[in-house]
Formats: C-alpha cells, sequence, structure tokens
C-alpha cells in the first residue's frame, strides 16, 4: 500500500510552487457587470490568481501548507513559507473576501470553491504563522453562503465534476466541527434527507470529463454523517461491494489525451476514488467483507495516476492536491 513520504512531499510541493503564482494561462469565473470589470486575473484575486483557475490555487495553497507542516525540514517547506509569508496578507485576504460580496458573485464557485476555502482555513490556521487567521473573514463568508443556501436547494447535484454536493458536504464538514458547529447539524440534516434513502447504486460512471466518483463521494460523506450506522447504510448502497461490483467503481479510468483539460479530469478521478475507497475502508468495521476490496481497489487507482501528475499543466495546476488526499487517507 502506498503511503506519503517525505519524497511525494517534495514532489508535490516543487509541482505546486510551480504555478501558484503563474497568472496566465487562466480561465476565469467572473461575471462582469460593465466594462469596469474587464480585469486581469491577478487585479480581481491577489492571492488566487494562478494555477489555472481560482479554487485550483486556492486548493494548491491549502495542499502545500498542509505538506509543509508535516514535512517542516524540506528545502520545499521553507519554500512555502516564505511565499506565504508575501502572498496570505491581511490586505490580499481583504481583496478577496470583498469580491464576494460583489452582487454577480452570489454563486461564484458554489459549492466546489467554497468547500476548499473551508478547507484551506481549517490548514492555516494549524500554523504558528503571522498569517493563521488572516482567512478567517473570508472563510465566515462562505460558512453563510453554505448556511443560506443548503435550506433551498431542493435536490443533490449528483455529478462527478465541481457541482457535485456530496463532495462539497464532505470538506465543509470536516471544516464545521472547530468552527461552526451548527453547520454540522445542517449539512448532516441535508445528506440524510438527500441521501439516507438511496439504494442499489447503478454507478453509471465515468462520464468523459469526471474527476470526482458521484457514487462513492456520496458514500465518504455518509460515513462522516451515519458514524455507527454507515455500515448497514453501505450494504444497501453498494450491496455487491465485496464482489467487486458494479465493476465501473472497481476499474481505474483510461486517459487518452493528458493535455485535454475535460479527458484529464479522468487522472483526478482515479486519484478522487482512492481517496474514497480508502476512506470509506476505515469507515467499516473490522472483518467486514468489503474493507480489502475496496483498499486493493484503492492501490489499483493510485498506481494509474501517480505517475502522471505532471506530465501536463492540464493535470500539473491541481493533480498533486487529490494526491494528497488519497495518500493522507493511509
Amino acid at each position: 500500500m502506498t503511503h506519503l513520504t517525505a519524497e511525494h512531499a517534495a514532489r508535490f510541493m516543487a509541482l505546486t510552487l510551480g504555478h501558484l503564482t503563474r497568472e496566465f494561462p487562466h480561465k476565469l469565473d467572473h461575471v462582469m457587470d460593465g466594462p469596469e470589470d474587464a480585469r486581469t486575473p491577478r487585479e480581481l484575486h491577489p492571492i488566487f490568481f494562478g494555477s489555472f483557475d481560482w479554487h485550483s490555487c486556492l486548493h494548491g495553497w491549502w495542499q502545500v501548507l498542509r505538506l509543509a507542516r508535516h514535512y517542516p525540514d524540506l528545502p520545499e517547506a521553507v519554500r512555502v513559507h516564505t511565499l506565504a509569508d508575501a502572498m496570505l496578507t491581511a490586505e490580499n485576504f481583504a481583496v478577496e473576501t470583498a469580491y464576494l460580496a460583489r452582487p454577480s458573485a452570489r454563486g461564484f464557485e458554489r459549492p466546489y470553491g467554497w468547500a476548499w476555502a473551508l478547507a484551506l482555513h481549517a490548514e492555516m490556521v494549524r500554523h504558528d504563522r503571522p498569517w493563521a487567521h488572516h482567512a478567517d473573514a473570508f472563510a465566515a463568508t462562505f460558512a453563510e453562503r453554505f448556511r443560506q443556501f443548503l435550506p433551498v436547494q431542493t435536490y443533490p447535484i449528483r455529478v462527478g465534476t465541481h457541482y457535485s454536493s456530496a463532495f462539497a458536504l464532505t470538506l465543509a464538514r470536516d471544516w464545521a466541527p472547530d468552527h461552526d458547529p451548527a453547520l454540522v447539524a445542517l449539512i448532516d440534516a441535508r445528506a440524510r434527507d438527500w441521501f439516507g434513502k438511496d439504494r442499489d447504486c447503478q454507478a453509471w460512471e465515468p462520464g468523459g470529463d469526471e474527476f470526482l466518483s458521484s457514487a462513492l463521494t456520496e458514500a465518504l460523506l455518509m460515513s462522516r454523517v451515519l458514524g455507527s450506522d454507515f455500515s448497514a447504510w453501505f450494504d444497501s448502497f453498494l450491496p455487491a461491494a465485496a464482489e467487486g461490483r458494479p465493476a465501473t467503481l472497481f476499474t481505474p479510468a483510461t486517459v487518452s489525451d493528458r493535455s485535454d483539460g475535460k479527458i484529464a479530469h479522468l487522472d483526478g478521478l482515479n486519484l478522487s476514488r482512492a481517496w474514497c475507497w480508502r476512506g470509506i475502508a476505515a469507515a467499516l468495521p473490522n472483518g467486514h467483507l468489503a474493507r480489502e476490496p475496496a483498499l486493493l481497489t484503492a492501490q489499483h487507482h493510485l498506481d494509474a495516476a501517480l505517475p502522471h501528475l505532471g506530465d501536463d499543466y492540464m493535470g500539473e495546476h491541481w493533480l498533486a492536491t487529490f494526491a494528497l488526499l488519497a495518500l493522507e487517507r493511509t
């Protein structure tokens, strides 16, 4: 079983440091209300202007800060702290937070970026650095958006892309206990409403541009929400998991062209499935027949993706984050 090592950490940080401040090419999520809003990524976002898009830059910061905390003696960790001291300033976070107040930014990065903003905040406050609490108001804004939006979101979004409800709620729920306990209760209620009665999942996946498994992210979320009741729910949701069915969930995706941004998502699918399968296995009781198949499948997915993190910028600008998620599950 592959574990997170210092070698992985150095490689991941080096890859991500190579693009956190690379402004172009860039894919903006930006509504222009007038000609004055035609601005460059760095003008709009003084921190999260790199890594091809806002959310990838944000979770790239989460990744390098987390690895720098785990491996502080690596040369790459020193570079991370130097860059963080220069960029994660109170002034820069004030600009990032002010952007969210624009009326046309109501749906900005919903829900994927919202969830990663909370994950970044949770990581920042674990550091003994001057910037540890500079994202407090930034994170509070996204937590409030979850509180306002979840009650009016009648149906979950069951996809394997950025709009996934289950993925966002998983990250948000990991943040909430230490920062907003009331949000935990809201997330749990919505998860139970949306997914609690799901049975016999057919897992018609992957789609051609998915980097998440809609089935497995749902199961991972429910493992957080249900606690000791998760095993019974899982046995109804994927009743043939111990036999490796549905086969689609146990077979790594084929990535035919890593220079195509959408097809390159499938490397992320392999990594995020490894993360999910390891998390699901950890939540199942000892002796559960699906545990070993889950762990073996996770390893197969890791083997398919880890060699390709830096093959092309379409994957390089974000894949190391999902590799860290998967490897941390050990």
